[in-house]
């Protein structure tokens, strides 16, 4: 809080400074003064840019934005939602999380993964020392196709919720299914479960303040994740709560792609049909999936609920091992890039084939040379993406990166029948990735996110039975039509590369 008065303090100086050097009947000398101060203000800001450490490319820009764009540059800095990645604006969240997952595993055996095959062994390795989040054989994953067999599932399972549903949404709309979803929670809650409901405040503006109020009056307790009540000013508002996560009883988890909507049945005229996948867990990935939820609505409400529900867990009791499952944090509140670096280690794990599917495909450079040597090596690369994205900025952006994936024999398909939603990477058929980041740098540094890591588990089957479907409604990228592209088309891919870091 200190650190953003002092730099609300130096904008507002900035802009004192300018005025006098370029607007004031001052003398020559106090202008002078002005510009020197100036000069000194901006230096300042290099100098702790510099500190940051980030890559020198991105350093180089920004010095050059503060230099050569006088005040609003130094505005579009402070309030680019990247000024406190690696510092202060999630310290406290960061922190007491590292150190519950550091609690919380002290009591943890690691599992026996002797039969995992080699490379999943490898990639086995990697994870449990990147997260701090345990590898489950006591598990089951379960695919969900689409939003018709994802909501009517969720529907059932709520209305058998006993003891507690604890939900978490990006995007919770006051549309008839958020409407038919609240009226199940009010039922419940009024029979006495605990309902706490997370909802993002800059994901979920379309869900009603009447609908909150009714859901209190009910007995739910409600909380927004970084409320919008300081709008542009807070520099929170660039770091927003991507996860999809519902936990009932501690028995049952969801996550994945599809957020509470109409459109995400489909039913959207304007959008039409809506391609995602999502999944449910049973077992001791509920437990972990279920402390993610737990500390941020710690960190949401000031409630302590952890110690409350930390011996809740429902390990699944067989003989019959079905491959290992790992719930995935990510976010400003954990280790920075780790979500990156998941998918960068299980791409280069790949000897046969990477089949990846993204809504927004805006990869780092590790990615896009991880994609490039796999595809040289002989591996099948696969990329699927939608042919119309909701957004011009993050469709422009991510054909920008095609030319040098094509050049290098990775194959990319453009989804037709719809809008493709779905975070899916699938790796040599028995490896894959399933939850809600996206392959983009806001997945990659700003947003919260959650996904679930599958270790020859039998769901990847159903995984790869769906992305073969999704193939069959998709049309592969030629490279010789793609070059022969308009002039405009390439323009535009170069506007919307400029702000591949915050996409």
């Amino acid at each position: 809080m200190k650190k953003r008065r002092i730099e609300f303090l130096f904008l507002i100086l900035l802009t004192v400074a300018v005025y006098i050097v370029f607007f004031s009947g001052y003398s020559w000398r106090i202008k002078l003064v002005a510009g020197l101060f100036y000069a000194v203000m901006i230096l300042i800001s290099i100098y702790s840019l510099m500190l940051e450490n980030r890559s020198a490319q991105h350093t180089l820009v920004w010095i050059y934005v503060l230099v050569f764009i006088p005040l609003i540059g130094y505005a579009f800095y402070l309030y680019s939602g990247q000024l406190y990645l690696k510092g202060y604006l999630f310290q406290s969240k960061r922190r007491n999380d590292r150190e519950t997952w550091q609690r919380l595993m002290r009591s943890e055996t690691k599992p026996d993964l002797t039969f995992l095959q080699d490379q999943q062994q490898g990639f086995a390795r990697f994870a449990m020392n990147a997260s701090p989040t345990p590898l489950s054989t006591s598990s089951r994953a379960y695919v969900l196709k689409n939003g018709k067999e994802t909501f009517a599932e969720i529907k059932r399972r709520l209305r058998e919720a006993e003891e507690f549903i604890h939900i978490e949404y990006y995007i919770f709309r006051s549309d008839r299914l958020g409407k038919e979803i609240i009226d199940i929670l009010m039922e419940k809650a009024k029979a006495g479960v605990e309902v706490l409901f997370i909802f993002d405040a800059a994901g979920s503006m379309s869900l009603a303040a009447s609908d909150i109020a009714l859901m209190i009056e009910a007995g739910i307790k409600v909380q927004p994740f970084s409320p919008l009540k300081y709008g542009f000013f807070n520099q929170k508002f660039n770091f927003r709560n991507h996860r999809k996560i519902i936990i009932i009883d501690g028995k049952i988890g969801f996550v994945g792609g599809l957020n509470v909507g109409v459109e995400y049945l489909g039913e959207d005229k304007s959008i039409g049909h809506w391609r995602d996948s999502h999944m449910i867990l049973e077992g001791e990935a509920v437990y972990t999936l279920h402390t993610v939820f737990l500390l941020d609505w710690e960190y949401v409400s000031r409630e302590k609920v952890l110690e409350k529900h930390r011996a809740i867990r429902s390990p699944i009791e067989t003989d019959e091992l079905d491959g290992a499952v790992q719930v995935v944090a990510s976010g400003p509140d954990t280790q920075q890039g780790i979500m990156s670096d998941f998918y960068y280690s299980l791409i280069s794990s790949a000897t046969q084939s990477i089949w990846i599917a993204t809504p927004y495909f805006v990869p780092d450079e590790a990615i896009r040379t991880a994609l490039r040597v796999a595809a040289a090596k002989g591996v099948e690369v696969r990329i699927l993406v939608p042919e119309i994205n909701d957004s011009f900025l993050t469709e422009y952006a991510s054909r920008s990166y095609f030319p040098e994936l094509l050049l290098y024999g990775v194959e990319i398909y453009s989804y037709k029948k719809g809008f493709l939603h779905q975070k899916i990477i699938i790796v040599d058929g028995n490896l894959a990735s399933i939850g809600t980041a996206n392959m983009d740098m806001r997945s990659f540094h700003l947003n919260f996110e959650v996904n679930v890591f599958l270790y020859g588990c039998s769901a990847i089957r159903d995984l790869v039975a769906h992305y073969e479907q999704d193939m069959k409604e998709s049309e592969k990228i030629r490279p010789v039509e793609f070059y022969k592209r308009g002039l405009v088309n390439r323009s535009k891919e170069s506007f919307a590369r400029l702000f591949s870091g915050v996409l």
